[in-house]
């Protein structure tokens, strides 16, 4: 397909052709003289837009929500959501404008901007983005796809120096994000408490029909009853939400927000806020300085996960007569989630398979990392070597080296049962444990950097983060332990 200007894009809106209670039109208010910070060429491609139009007047006045996107239909979406377990009624779009959808060389893809102004949904907020949570965002999404972990993308980063009070006074910015689909958990929970089955009807059947087609068709021998599509369907989302917590988990990453509003419909990492990668490892890491409870902590994840599919599955209620049926789809998420999660991890420390006496060799060491607040992702990096005979770089990570040591000789003792030549073993294992992820501090940098006008460690992190599995020329710093002073940064829900 050839590279089109702005205007030659496909674009439409499908989510404008539902009926008119499941959002709003409205224009977008962008900040005061905005200006482009950074365009992504891989979001770009996405849908087949020439790289040379992001640096057009066009593009900004598109992405910084001065004029609509070509043939598209702006409107922020209502929905509804649980928020740290407590039901929080209507919600919505608060500070997002969903321009389109633009069919491209790979599928179709919504675009959206964060933080283009107030709509009817923003309650008492102002409809802003900072600066400093639009280039967390931007960067986020691009790190989670590098990582191979579903998520939503980044296109463009506009910024104006427009003040914003959050905990202090800030600048403004919107990001332009893209997913196949931005419906959430709570666009279903939204119809559900208002008692309306018709909207809730017409809501799964576009989810269905748009994104998970395979759903409207019985296997063989499986009885198609009233309700079997949108059971399809639940067996599915449960599926994708169980790969997603193993990748999640896998890699260290912790949302922060699991709220009910802020969980995909198809699976993806979506609204990336006080999120964050662990440097030293705790098990129950909470990394939003809101979450006081530590709802959201890392090791809760997989569980919350499965609450919030709870919360949807009650909400498909009144499509699926069999409240059984419903449990039965629920039920599946655990092994799913197991399954996939041990895949990520045999994959991890090298192993061929996993076997059931490996979850006890892991135990221990999710211990030893815990007690010794090891760094979680040169930790695993660590392994390939030690596997090799090279123990130093995993045992220097320890203070208690004598139970590093001892570990290492009970899993090289499981990695002789493999079997597998030592060489090829450690390239594998590089391949899953990346070298390079967006640590709070390197976010941090590319903020204060991004502040002063300067987009060079934006640039920098994209090309580390789009391949963090090898090792980058002159990328040490980025994949060093982190300063101490990354120990003061705190993330909250302004964030």
């Amino acid at each position: 397909m050839t590279a089109r200007t702005l205007g030659e894009l496909d674009v439409g809106n499908s989510y404008a052709e539902l009926p008119a209670a499941f959002y709003t039109r409205l224009a977008a208010r962008p900040p005061a003289q905005p200006r482009l910070l950074h365009a992504n060429p891989d979001g770009a491609a996405l849908i087949g837009l020439d790289p040379a139009a992001l640096d057009t007047p066009e593009f900004l006045r598109v992405v910084s929500g001065q004029e609509p996107l070509p043939g598209g239909v702006t409107l922020a979406a209502v929905y509804s959501g649980h928020q740290f377990g407590v039901w929080a009624g209507q919600l919505g779009d608060g500070r997002a404008h969903l321009l389109g959808e633009v069919r491209g060389p790979q599928g179709t893809w919504e675009l959206q901007l964060k933080g283009a102004g107030r709509t009817p949904y923003s309650r008492m907020g102002d409809g802003r983005a900072v600066l400093r949570s639009s280039v967390r965002e931007y960067l986020a999404a691009e790190a989670m796809h590098g990582l191979g972990i579903p998520t939503t993308r980044s296109l463009a980063l506009a910024v104006s120096d427009e003040p914003v009070v959050r905990e202090t006074v800030e600048t403004a910015a919107v990001v332009t994000r893209m997913a196949p689909s931005f419906v959430r958990f709570g666009s279903f929970e939204h119809w559900a408490a208002r008692g309306e089955t018709g909207h809730l009807r017409i809501l799964a059947d576009y989810v269905i029909d748009r994104h998970y087609p395979e759903c409207r068709h019985a296997s063989a021998g499986e009885p198609d009853a009233a309700g079997a599509a949108v059971l399809r369907w639940l067996r599915a989302v449960v599926a994708r939400t169980a790969e997603l917590m193993a990748g999640w988990q896998a890699v260290g990453f912790c949302h922060g927000v699991m709220n009910t509003d802020n969980m995909s419909i198809l699976g993806l990492t979506l609204d990336y806020g006080p999120y964050g990668f662990m440097d030293g490892f705790q098990g129950n890491h909470v990394c939003n300085h809101s979450d006081t409870e530590g709802r959201y902590a890392w090791n809760a994840q997989p569980a919350v996960a499965h609450w919030n599919l709870y919360r949807l599955a009650s909400s498909l209620r009144p499509l699926v007569p069999d409240p059984d049926a419903l449990r039965a789809a629920l039920d599946t998420f655990e092994p799913a989630f197991l399954e996939a999660f041990h895949g990520r991890l045999a994959a991890k420390l090298g192993l061929a398979a996993w076997e059931p006496g490996d979850d006890a060799l892991m135990e221990r060491l999710w211990r030893l990392m815990h007690d010794n607040r090891a760094d979680f992702t040169l930790s695993f990096r660590a392994l390939a070597a030690a596997g090799q005979g090279d123990a130093a770089p995993f045992e220097g990570l320890y203070a208690d080296r004598e139970g590093a040591r001892a570990w290492l000789a009970d899993y090289r003792a499981r990695l002789a049962r493999d079997g597998r030549d030592p060489a090829v073993r450690a390239a594998a294992m590089n391949r899953a444990n990346p070298l390079y992820v967006l640590r709070n501090h390197l976010a941090e940098l590319a903020i204060r950097a991004a502040a002063r006008g300067e987009a060079s460690e934006i640039d920098t992190l994209l090309r580390l983060l789009r391949d963090p599995w090898r090792e980058h020329a002159g990328g040490e710093r980025y994949a060093s332990l982190p300063p101490d002073w990354a120990g003061t940064l705190a993330v909250s829900c302004s964030s």
